[in-house]
């Protein structure tokens, strides 16, 4: 027989290296497992991770889900695996113990405190402002009778707003939420391109996370706060379809008391959840959808309704924010018109808001200067005024 066959087929000449090979790969594992990670060993962020289920307050079968993804953590933690499979469980074990499961904002049953609110910060918008009140007067009535007051709140039709751009649906969104005493979060549609960013991504992506909503739900830190989908009409082409699938989803009572997000894959309930649409028209939005909803036209505002708004609004906030007080200025009845339409009509009030913005920063430039003196109250006219309003 060739000796050189022998050669190669002789365990003395391969087992050294195999045996060697396997110790080195023996001691990558165990220095791997005891070496802390972010301050910790794996027994200390095991013990990190246990101790958040215990501590957190979530539905029992998810509890018994998290519990068994921690035990098959635990008879790995020696294998070279275990920091990749300890990372997408801890992530995913760190959404659902920060999710609000049981923990609810407390309503403010009170019609006097939403109206005021609500005239507080709006002008005008009295069919809007009509329904916030309707609904509480259901909640009223039933807390007084020692009823479930949620269930009905639930169960109310989905406020959709829609205008033209700038007459306020955003902002008497945020006001119906202080009405209400709930926490609001914004949910833009501008541009959405997957109905993943709101359903979130399958735990199977190494870039999984949850959806817009849960994300929402989440910092809200309750599970009734108010929603706002703000302008569903201006979603991308390519993933209108699919979005608005989601969408019935969330604003159906029927479905959204178990909404299932891909990553945290376990249904979540939406019932006490308050949710408000907007959008500035209503051809892109699909039937299904317009069908749960109960529409409200947001008008555009007159000139005279603009001047009240500027005048009784934004003048005193513009003031206050940069500084001054109504000592410090003061614009002439004749002025108004000028600063409301100074290139023409304008359906909505940012621009306003602007203009407003721009004479007040303009006179306290020049106080600096020592153009106006800072003593006095500078009065603006009709004479001065194209100085500060350029655009006129």
């Amino acid at each position: 027989m060739d000796p050189s066959i022998k050669l190669r087929a002789s365990p003395s000449t391969r087992s050294p290296s195999i045996g060697f090979r396997a110790s080195a790969r023996s001691g990558q594992v165990q220095d791997a497992v005891s070496t802390p990670q972010n301050g910790f060993g794996v027994d200390d962020q095991l013990r990190k991770l246990e101790d958040s289920i215990k501590a957190a307050s979530m539905p029992v079968d998810l509890h018994d889900k998290a519990v068994a993804m921690l035990n098959r953590l635990k008879l790995i933690k020696n294998d070279t695996g275990f920091f990749m499979e300890h990372d997408s469980i801890s992530r995913y074990i760190e959404w659902i113990v920060n999710l609000p499961w049981n923990k609810a904002s407390q309503d403010i049953l009170d019609l006097t405190h939403a109206r005021q609110v609500l005239d507080s910060t709006h002008y005008g918008l009295s069919e809007v402002k009509e329904k916030i009140e309707e609904y509480l007067s259901i909640m009223i009535l039933k807390n007084r009778r020692g009823l479930n007051t949620q269930e009905q709140f639930a169960r109310a039709p989905i406020i959709s707003l829609v205008g033209l751009v700038g007459v306020g649906k955003t902002t008497i969104s945020y006001s119906i939420a202080a009405a209400l005493g709930r926490k609001i979060e914004r949910i833009p549609f501008g541009g959405m391109g997957s109905p993943a960013q709101l359903r979130g991504k399958t735990r199977l992506f190494p870039d999984a996370e949850p959806g817009l909503v849960i994300k929402a739900l989440r910092r809200a830190g309750t599970n009734n706060p108010v929603l706002l989908f703000d302008e569903i009409d201006r979603v991308s082409s390519e993933a209108r379809s699919d979005i608005m699938g989601v969408l019935v989803e969330l604003l159906d009572p029927v479905q959204n008391k178990a909404f299932v997000d891909h990553f945290i894959d376990y249904p979540v309930d939406l019932l006490n959840v308050l949710f408000i649409v907007t959008s500035n028209n209503t051809k892109d939005i699909s039937t299904a959808v317009i069908d749960r909803l109960e529409i409200i036209q947001m008008p555009s505002y007159t000139d005279q309704e603009k001047i009240i708004i500027a005048k009784s609004y934004m003048f005193p906030k513009i003031l206050k924010e940069s500084g001054m007080s109504e000592r410090d200025l003061v614009i002439d009845e004749n002025v108004w018109e000028i600063i409301v339409r100074p290139l023409g009509y304008d359906p909505g009030i940012r621009g306003l808001e602007r203009n407003l913005q721009e004479v007040v920063r303009k006179v306290v430039y020049y106080m600096l200067l020592g153009k106006i003196p800072g003593n006095q109250t500078f009065r603006l006219t009709q004479e001065n005024v194209k100085e500060f309003v350029p655009q006129w």
